[in-house]
C-alpha cells in the first residue's frame, strides 16, 4: 500500500511539473521574436513557403495562400 501511494504521488508530481500559469499581461513577452528558437527566421520562413508550395498544402504556420507558390 505504501509503494502505491509513493508511486501515485511521484506520478502526480511529474504530471504537474510542466504546467505554468501565464497571465494575460505576461503573454506579450512570450510573443516577442527574441523568445523564439530560430537562429535565422528568414530561412525558416523560406523553408515553410517552399514546403507548402511543393506539398500543395500549408497549415499551422500562420501563412495564407494555396499550394501554387504564388502568394
Amino acid at each position: 500500500m505504501f509503494r502505491l501511494c509513493v508511486a501515485a504521488l511521484a506520478t502526480l508530481c511529474l504530471a504537474t511539473a510542466g504546467c505554468a500559469v501565464v497571465r494575460p499581461h505576461e503573454r506579450q513577452n512570450l510573443a516577442r521574436r527574441t523568445m523564439t528558437e530560430d537562429r535565422a527566421p528568414g530561412q525558416s520562413r523560406f523553408l515553410q513557403h517552399q514546403t507548402g508550395s511543393r506539398e500543395g498544402a500549408d497549415g499551422g504556420t500562420g501563412e495564407p495562400g494555396g499550394g501554387c507558390g504564388c502568394n
